[in-house]
């Protein structure tokens, strides 16, 4: 069985989107996923399973759905993605938790970062299904805009490093 993260988009503690952990890992256990953890109250979630990564994402994406009365968007990695997303990470001054990687349902456009604004020095580098973008006064008041990343959820690398770590772990 493949070891899967699952990213949701616009799942947060409060207000709009909101999703308790505990409830997650019951749709996922519903959805006959194995060992399922979640980290941290922002929709992440690892398990295992025997389906292929469109498969579990659209699975998930869609009982998500039906529980939340619209889809939140699911992105799906494996362990070995998530490895290499964490090594290849871009801007190797920038501190951990300024630089978001960007995870998206598919590949950015070549010309993504063409439209990007960045009025606080924010840099960005396409990756394969992810967009990397060092906010260099932090993301919290950043103007940054940048249509592409609409689609997609974003973590900092200190999480997505935390997430790697614990698929390795459920590898053994």
């Amino acid at each position: 069985m493949a070891v899967y993260i699952a990213l949701l988009r616009a799942v947060n503690v409060g207000g709009t989107g909101a999703l308790p952990m505990a409830e997650l890992k019951t749709i996922c256990e519903g959805l006959g996923f194995a060992d399922v953890k979640t980290y941290i109250q922002s929709g992440n979630v690892l398990f295992r399973s025997d389906a292929s990564e469109t498969a579990v994402e659209e699975k998930l994406d869609a009982a998500l759905g039906q529980k939340m009365g619209k889809r939140p968007g699911v992105m799906v990695r494996t362990r070995k993605a998530l490895d290499a997303i964490a090594a290849d990470a871009p801007f190797p001054d920038a501190k951990p938790n300024f630089l978001l990687v960007y995870f998206l349902p598919e590949k950015p456009p070549g010309d993504a970062l063409d439209k990007m604004v960045a009025p606080d020095g924010e840099e960005a580098k396409l990756a394969a299904r992810e967009i990397y973008v060092h906010y260099p006064k932090g993301s919290g008041r950043s103007k940054l805009k940048l249509p592409t990343l609409k689609s997609g959820t974003s973590r900092n690398l200190n999480t997505v490093r935390k997430l790697a770590d614990m698929a390795a772990a459920m590898e053994g």
